[in-house]
C-alpha cells in the first residue's frame, strides 16, 4: 500500500507579529512548525504502515527551501520518503493555486492507495487545500476524520460534526483530512533522525519536474487576495468579582444594569 500525506510548515502563532506599517507578518526570527493537523494526518499513516509492512509513506509539501525540515521530521517519525515542491513560481499560491500545484505532484508520484492531509493550516484556517485536491484528482473524501479504520479495499472513518459525528464507508484510492482529536502524534526516533539527515530521502522538485502551466500556479494562478493582514485591538481586561456567590451575583447584577446589558 502506498500512502501520500500533504503537510505544510507553518509559524508558530503563538510568536506570530505583523508589521504595523506594512501589514504582513514578520517571520525572521519566528520559529516554525509542523502544521498540528497535518501531524495527526501523518501519525496516522505511520500507524497503517506500522500494521501493513508493505505500506510505503512519503510525505508531500510546498515551500522555500527551509520547508525540507519538516520533511526530515516525518522521516525521523517514519516516513520512507519526502519531496518538496519549491519553485519561485510557486510563492504566492492561495489555496486553488496550492491544491493544484500539490495535485500535479501527486500525479506525478503516482500508484497510491490514500491520501492524508490536515483539516487546515493554523497560519490560515482554510480547511480548503484538502478538498481542492481531492476535487482535482477525482478522488472520493472524507473531511474531519476522528477515527480511522483499513480492512483490504475498504476504508471506515468517524467523522466529526459541530453537533456529533457520522460513520462513512469508502473505498480505496480516497482522501482524507484529519483533526487533532485523531490520534497522539509519535515523538521522532533517534536513530531516524540521523538516517534523515544522512540519507538521501527528499526529493526537490521545481516546476521543470510538474509542468504546470505559469497562470495555473503561484501568484499569477490564485483568484484569491489577501488585501491586509492586522492584529484585533486588544479588548479591556476581564474583572474577578470577590464575596461570597449571593454577594457575587449581586454585584455582577449592578454591573450588568449599568451598563444596559439586562
Amino acid at each position: 500500500m502506498n500512502i501520500i500525506v500533504c503537510v505544510k510548515q507553518v509559524p508558530d502563532t503563538n510568536e506570530v507579529k505583523i508589521d504595523p506599517e506594512k501589514g504582513t507578518l514578520i517571520r525572521e526570527g519566528v520559529p516554525s512548525i509542523l502544521n498540528p493537523d497535518d501531524q495527526s494526518a501523518l501519525e496516522e499513516a505511520l500507524r497503517i504502515k506500522d500494521e501493513n509492512t508493505d505500506t510505503k509513506v512519503t510525505v508531500l509539501t510546498m515551500g522555500p527551501p527551509q520547508a525540507e525540515e519538516v520533511l526530515i521530521e516525518a522521516i525521523s517519525m517514519g516516513a520512507d520518503e519526502g519531496v518538496l515542491l519549491c519553485d519561485k513560481a510557486f510563492a504566492g499560491a492561495d489555496t486553488w493555486a496550492t491544491s493544484n500545484t500539490l495535485a500535479k505532484a501527486i500525479e506525478n508520484i503516482g500508484d497510491y492507495d490514500l491520501v492524508f492531509c490536515g483539516r487546515q493550516a493554523i497560519d490560515g484556517d482554510t480547511a480548503q487545500v484538502g478538498p481542492q485536491i481531492a476535487e482535482r484528482l477525482g478522488l472520493p473524501q472524507v473531511t474531519y476524520v476522528k477515527e480511522f479504520d483499513i480492512k483490504d479495499d475498504k476504508v471506515t472513518v468517524k467523522r466529526s460534526l459541530e453537533d456529533g459525528y457520522e460513520t462513512i464507508e469508502v473505498e480505496k484510492p480516497a482522501l482524507f483530512t484529519a483533526i487533532e482529536e485523531l490520534n497522539k502524534p509519535r515523538y521522532p526516533y533517534i536513530d531516524k533522525i540521523f538516517d534523515a539527515y544522512r540519507e538521501k530521502k527528499i526529493k526537490v522538485w521545481s516546476n521543470d519536474e510538474l509542468q504546470i502551466e505559469k497562470s495555473e500556479l503561484g501568484l499569477d494562478g490564485s483568484p484569491t487576495q489577501v488585501k491586509r493582514t492586522f492584529t484585533p485591538d486588544k479588548k479591556k481586561e476581564g474583572e474577578m468579582i470577590e464575596g461570597s456567590p449571593r454577594e457575587q451575583a449581586k454585584t455582577l447584577l449592578v454591573k450588568l444594569k449599568s451598563r444596559n446589558v439586562i
